[in-house]
Parts: C-alpha cells; sequence; structure tokens
C-alpha cells in the first residue's frame, strides 16, 4: 500500500481522507498530514491518521503527495519540500489554476503528477472531480489517486487544455447554486413563507431537478419547456429572467472564474 500524504489539512483534506478511510481504500497508519494549524493536525490524529512535522518530512516519507493549499502558498510550499522530491513520488495539486509545469518547475523535478479539481460537496460524498495526468504516470498510479475521489462522488477525466475552464463548471459552481437558493430564500420570506420552511423545498427541488437531468433523456431546454406551460406562472418567471439577461450574466461570471485561474496558473 501506497503512503498517502497531504500538505494542508483544510476542507478538502480532511474530505478526501474521511473517503479514503470510511471506503477502507487505505489505512489510518497509511495517511500523513502536515498542516501548520496544529488545531487541523489533532483533529488529523483523531481518525487515526499520522502527521509530521513539516512538508518536508511528510514528502520524504509519502508515496503520493497531494498539494492541499491556497494556489497563492503554492511558491512557498514547493520550496519547502523540493529537496525531499524525486521521481519516485507522485504529486498530486487540487488548486485552482495550478498546472503540472508549475508544480515540476516549482519542485526542479519531472515527476508523475495528476491535476484535480474537486468542489466542497466532496465532503458529503457528493463531489464532482475533474482530473488529468501527466505523460509519466503509470495507469495503476493514475487509478490510485483517481479512486481517491471516485470514492466521494463522480469523476472525469480531462486533457489538461481543459482544467482551468472547468473550474467554473464543478469548482465554483456550487456558489452560483447557493446565490440562487439564498435569493428564492430572500422571496420567500418576503412573502411570509417561513425561511426553513422555503429552504427545505427549495433543496429538494434542486435534488428532484438535478435526477431529472441526469435521468429523464430530455436536454435541459426540453426540461425547461416541459415546466413551461403556454400562458403559465413558469414561462412568466423565465421571461423575466431572460430579459436580466440571466444566462449571459452566469457565461460571463463563468469566463471571469477562468481568466482568474489562468491569472493565479501565470
Amino acid at each position: 500500500m501506497k503512503k498517502i500524504g497531504f500538505i494542508g489539512a483544510g476542507n478538502m483534506a480532511t474530505a478526501i481522507v474521511n473517503g479514503l478511510l470510511t471506503n477502507k481504500a487505505a489505512r489510518a497508519e497509511d495517511v500523513c498530514v502536515f498542516d501548520p494549524d496544529e488545531s487541523k493536525m489533532e483533529l488529523m490524529r483523531a481518525k487515526g491518521v499520522g502527521t509530521a512535522g513539516s512538508g518536508a518530512e511528510l514528502t520524504a516519507a509519502s508515496d503520493i503527495i497531494v498539494l492541499a493549499v491556497k494556489p497563492q502558498s503554492y511558491d512557498e510550499v514547493l520550496g519547502q519540500i523540493s529537496a525531499s522530491a524525486d521521481m519516485s513520488k507522485i504529486f498530486v495539486t487540487i488548486a485552482a489554476g495550478i498546472s503540472i509545469e508549475y508544480v515540476r518547475k516549482g519542485l526542479g523535478v519531472e515527476c508523475p503528477m495528476v491535476r484535480v479539481m474537486p468542489n466542497t460537496p466532496l465532503l458529503l460524498g457528493k463531489g464532482a472531480t475533474a482530473l488529468c495526468r501527466s505523460e509519466n504516470i503509470t495507469d495503476e498510479d493514475f487509478d490510485e489517486v483517481y479512486k481517491m475521489f471516485a470514492l466521494s462522488g463522480d469523476a472525469v477525466v480531462l486533457p489538461e487544455s481543459q482544467m482551468n475552464s472547468v473550474i467554473a463548471v464543478n469548482g465554483s459552481s456550487p456558489a452560483y447554486i447557493y446565490l440562487f437558493a439564498k435569493a428564492m430564500t430572500e422571496y420567500a420570506v418576503s412573502v411570509g413563507i417561513d425561511g426553513q420552511t422555503a429552504l427545505k423545498l427549495i433543496c429538494k427541488t434542486f435534488e428532484g431537478s438535478a435526477e431529472m437531468l441526469r435521468s429523464s433523456g430530455d436536454t435541459p431546454d426540453e426540461l425547461i419547456k416541459k415546466v413551461c406551460s403556454k400562458g403559465g406562472t413558469t414561462i412568466e418567471a423565465m421571461n423575466v429572467l431572460e430579459a436580466k439577461g440571466v444566462s449571459e450574466a452566469i457565461k460571463e461570471a463563468m469566463a471571469a472564474c477562468t481568466r482568474r485561474a489562468e491569472e493565479l496558473g501565470r
């Protein structure tokens, strides 16, 4: 069993570790973490997971190293662990905009790598993750990394040329959904409906709508038409959304997300 190390013990690392342990895909003694925040390390120890005294120590002791830190911290972290990196180690980057080339340059090693874009529903085992692989990682090693994320949701493989664009599709997109839910809840409260009651209905509607998209065989346009009766209430709502340019605003927001990802990885 390969030793898996996590530099950074925040929400995303916690979600991946939980998936590995819950699904018995790794033993706690084969997992190690390092984070400068001692309180996060203590939470990991409570799961039976090992901890390291530094990123360099963790890298030296691990076969797979997951870089679970913010994009702005990568230069510092890569500098700290570069002396412990070599071609025998597999590095996994899960930060927005951080490319395989960026990590290799920081490490000074053309190590096998996987670039990953997960999202926060991974915490609930409902993640949507995109992955791409370097040219020199074996199928066996890539499959092991792939399963780390597939255990906690759905995972797809893309070419790296699409990894910045996909951030807007699955990485940042939960926030769009939450904004829509917030606006719907605020309207419900404004007309006298209890907020928690409204949110319960909204959440179930999102769940059911997602399942319709997944299982009905209909396109989004076809499903919209099935809800919009001529002269009815839904078509009136859709007319307002169209007049306000909601679809174009979403596309513009997604394009801005991609531009920022490209800036972070420059």
